[in-house]
């Protein structure tokens, strides 16, 4: 995941947050918490599956307005490093057209020990699914178009009109 010229991070001390167009690399998040101080490191990869609530999806897209989304990721990270007394935080969300298999978003964390890696990491995850202002695109394909929402889980959407604009008949 070198830095292309779409991605927007911010960094802070043991904390990493971005925001990129490309594939994810899970080796690089990996590799940015460890330290000769952390015992344990786990990583979390958020990939595009194919259904939703018994609905083939055919990709999900994502969009934010990364200043916002960059300030709530960090606070996250700085929060749950604090809470949990964790060694590192990264958490890279990606944005765009995400097909099916590939990772949307990646949160890796490290601590001297496994319980604070584990806790640390899984609430890292519900906080910025809580909070972070990204918000995605079902597309089921067909007729049917896509659903958007706030990237949390099951929560509902609104119907994504696929009349295409240009074609406005007032």
């Amino acid at each position: 995941m070198s830095e292309p010229p779409d991605a927007q991070e911010l960094r802070h001390a043991d904390i990493w947050v971005g925001l990129t167009h490309s594939t994810l690399d899970t080796a690089e998040v990996m590799s940015s918490v460890k330290s000769p101080k952390a015992g344990a490191v786990v990583l979390f990869a958020g990939t595009t599956r194919d259904n939703f609530d018994g609905k083939p999806v055919a990709h999900l897209e994502y969009s934010s307005y990364a200043p916002l989304t960059l300030k709530t990721m960090l606070s996250i990270a700085q929060s749950v490093k604090q809470k949990h007394a964790l060694t590192a935080v990264t958490m890279v969300h990606r944005l765009g057209v995400v097909p099916i298999k590939e990772e949307s978003i990646l949160i890796a964390v490290s601590a001297p020990h496994r319980q604070a890696a584990w806790r640390g990491g899984e609430e890292a995850l519900e906080l910025c699914k809580e909070k972070v202002e990204v918000w995605k695109l079902e597309e089921f394909g067909g007729d049917e178009g896509g659903v958007w929402r706030a990237n949390r889980d099951g929560q509902p959407g609104v119907q994504v009109d696929t009349v295409d604009p240009s074609q406005n008949q007032e």
